[in-house]
């Protein structure tokens, strides 16, 4: 008899900056640390093709996927943070300075801190930098929501403890 499944918890995760920023983010593990992570998302756009003599329903064809924005959210770090010096490097410039994209590398943890299920996010680019309201009248953190825009991602379940070294070092070779 199997063991009975669990969906695992949606708030044990990671984030990795992945590619030309791999050691200089490294040097940050703050930059790993966030409360939250929305925009995970991919559909396929349509498009109704009405065929002549047919008029019981008209055919939908897949377009074009289209990827939501992926967005960070975590307390504002006061220290040397890879993340906060790339998103004002590239938000704040105006683009005077060109865009570096950088892959990200999201990971689901179980409760023992290993990996269950990784994304890719492939050259991802800063959108939008976002401070939370500060106000004299609350105690709560200040928080920051950082936006990227991304070509597209990738969804591997790492499986097993003994596969997920090998798959993890898969997408990370492909992440490079």
């Amino acid at each position: 008899m199997s063991e009975p499944y669990y969906p695992p918890g949606a708030f044990y995760f990671s984030v990795s900056v992945l590619g030309s920023a791999t050691l200089l983010a490294a040097a940050s593990d703050l930059d790993a640390s966030f409360q939250e992570i929305s925009g995970i998302e991919a559909r396929w756009d349509t498009e109704d093709v009405t065929e002549g003599g047919e008029n019981r329903f008209t055919h939908k064809l897949p377009k074009a996927a289209r990827y939501s924005n992926l967005v960070l959210k975590r307390g504002v770090v006061t220290r040397d943070s890879f993340l906060a010096e790339w998103f004002g490097q590239s938000v704040g410039s105006g683009l005077s300075l060109p865009l570096l994209p950088q892959n990200i590398l999201v990971l689901l943890l179980n409760e023992d801190g290993l990996p269950l299920v990784a994304w890719g996010f492939i050259n991802a680019w800063p959108l939008r930098w976002e401070v939370s309201p500060m106000s004299s009248q609350e105690n709560r953190i200040l928080t920051e929501s950082l936006e990227l825009s991304y070509n597209y991602f990738e969804r591997v379940n790492l499986g097993s403890p003994a596969s997920v070294a090998i798959k993890l070092a898969q997408l990370t070779s492909r992440l490079m």
